[in-house]
């Protein structure tokens, strides 16, 4: 492995360290769930499918060198999906744990909503370009650019905020290396400086006597956990059914952008077929999920900058070896101690931003407003998690109707974005026929608890089975818009005095 492989592998292995880092911080520090039932069984089984991507991924561009006779080919980047981790977190385990008390049972749950997307993202990989083709990317990338600056960057702000003297900096070493170009001594990766520098001030003052929060004491112990199959997810299907509607989305973004990864990678002179890539992150999001997994895996952004560093196809090997090999023998135990949250958190900040500069950079600029509009809903559904953590142990959660009306935007908070986001999409471009189309889907998806579901556990129900008239008035409400836009089309539809029709107000 060259130089180029080195610099390419501390740069992905460290990425998918931290939302391993992150994931079990969050589920253990936040929500309570039982270290070794996160560190023995959903760790091992997420960084199984980014040990299967890799290897696979591995072998493509191996494969590419000597169908080609070029040396210089560079594997696609992969990894664990990172707005995925937090709506998981978030969305789906962490309310199951509140709601049931029951962590084992919101890990089945997980499991059951890895292996749907996985098995969605099968059949998405054979029609990702249709889909792509009819779904804006104010919708798609909105909805996702939402739960990175209100829940990726701003819980992540709030670890820094809680820390500053590890935290800020961390985030201004991180924001000098991105977005100043400095360069970092001894050429480190930006990310990699920030977190050692953050880690370093935080041991250094506990040394020294000073305080010491967000880290807990180094697990140097040996913990082998080998993620063996289990039928465990398939037991939770019926509790797991609410929940698919705030993960399933994010299967359908992964695919559209493991097919502009895919491009991307082309343009650099490295051309994949982008069945092979689809598929790959399938197949092995569904190895992580049976085998204990929460977060499903994608090939990550990037691979003209890892190409520019020299990497070739060592470093894919290199990161999947040591993340899953880690995970399995233990090792993410000791980093899970030893590296403290205020100075991991700068890097999801850091993340944040990107994902949501790209919302609003690679969207029409007409379209900035659904982009942002596709923030309200995910606003919401931050502010009923902030509420559940202050209210988790100590009080019942509140009633009223500013309650009420949170619980309703902010479940199946993504479905819900990207619906909004596409409808006004299609309004601004005055595809009144589409936005038709998109409140009547709204419409069925309120009867049945997909978006806006009045119960507190986020649940499906049949209509007729809710005692709540919100489910009823919502469908109303978007029946009637369905109505309105519909008018709208045909009367656009019309040619004024007889003339030809302009484009723009064509449906196509």
């Amino acid at each position: 492995m060259g130089a180029g492989d080195l610099n390419g592998f501390l740069g992905l292995a460290l990425d998918n360290v931290t939302q391993l880092v992150i994931l079990s911080s969050l589920l253990v520090g936040v929500f309570g769930f039982p270290a070794d039932l996160v560190l023995q069984r959903m760790v091992p089984g997420t960084a199984l499918g980014v040990l299967v991507g890799d290897l696979v991924y591995t072998r493509l561009a191996v494969r590419l060198m000597q169908k080609t006779g070029r040396d210089d080919v560079t594997a696609m980047p992969f990894g664990i999906d990172t707005p995925t981790l937090f709506a998981m977190v978030f969305g789906v385990l962490g309310p199951v744990k509140l709601a049931t008390g029951n962590a084992e049972l919101a890990w089945k749950t997980g499991m059951f909503t890895t292996i749907a997307i996985g098995l969605l993202k099968l059949g998405l990989a054979l029609a990702g370009d249709a889909a792509r083709r009819r779904v804006p990317r104010a919708a798609l990338l909105g909805s996702i650019a939402g739960v990175a600056v209100l829940m990726i960057a701003f819980m992540s702000a709030l670890k820094v905020i809680a820390d500053p003297l590890v935290g800020l900096v961390a985030l201004g070493i991180l924001f000098l290396g991105f977005f100043g170009g400095v360069r970092m001594p001894l050429g480190l990766p930006a990310a990699f400086a920030a977190l050692a520098a953050g880690t370093v001030v935080f041991w250094g003052r506990a040394l020294l006597g000073g305080a010491r929060h967000g880290a807990a004491a180094p697990a140097l112990w040996w913990h082998p956990a080998v993620p063996w199959p289990t039928s465990g997810g398939l037991d939770a299907w019926p509790l797991a059914a609410p929940y698919l509607s705030v993960a399933l989305p994010f299967a359908l973004v992964t695919i559209i952008g493991g097919i502009d990864n895919t491009e991307s990678a082309a343009a650099a002179g490295d051309e994949y077929r982008a069945r092979d890539i689809l598929m790959t992150e399938a197949l092995a999001t569904v190895i992580a999920g049976v085998c204990g997994g929460v977060v499903q895996n994608t090939p990550y952004i990037g691979h003209p900058a890892y190409k520019a560093m020299g990497a070739r196809a060592g470093y894919t090997l290199a990161t999947g070896l040591v993340i899953g090999l880690g995970a399995v023998l233990g090792g993410l135990a000791v980093l899970v101690g030893v590296l403290p949250e205020a100075a991991v958190a700068p890097i999801l900040v850091f993340i944040g931003l990107e994902i949501t500069a790209q919302g609003f950079l690679a969207s029409p600029a007409r379209h900035g407003a659904a982009v942002a509009l596709s923030f309200v809903p995910v606003a919401a559904a931050v502010v009923l998690i902030q509420l559940g953590s202050l209210l988790s142990t100590s009080a019942p959660s509140p009633g009223g109707p500013v309650h009420t009306t949170l619980l309703v935007l902010g479940n199946g908070f993504i479905l819900t974005a990207v619906l909004w986001a596409w409808a006004l999409a299609a309004i601004i471009d005055r595809r009144f026929g589409t936005a038709t189309a998109v409140f009547a889907v709204a419409s069925a998806a309120s009867l049945f608890g997909l978006i806006h579901s009045p119960l507190a556990s986020g649940a499906l129900f049949w209509p007729w089975t809710i005692v709540s008239s919100l489910p009823r008035e919502l469908a109303g409400a978007y029946g009637i818009l369905a109505v309105i836009t519909y008018a709208a089309a045909v009367s656009a539809s019309r040619p004024a005095h007889g003339g030809a029709l302009p484009p723009a107000c064509a449906d196509g």
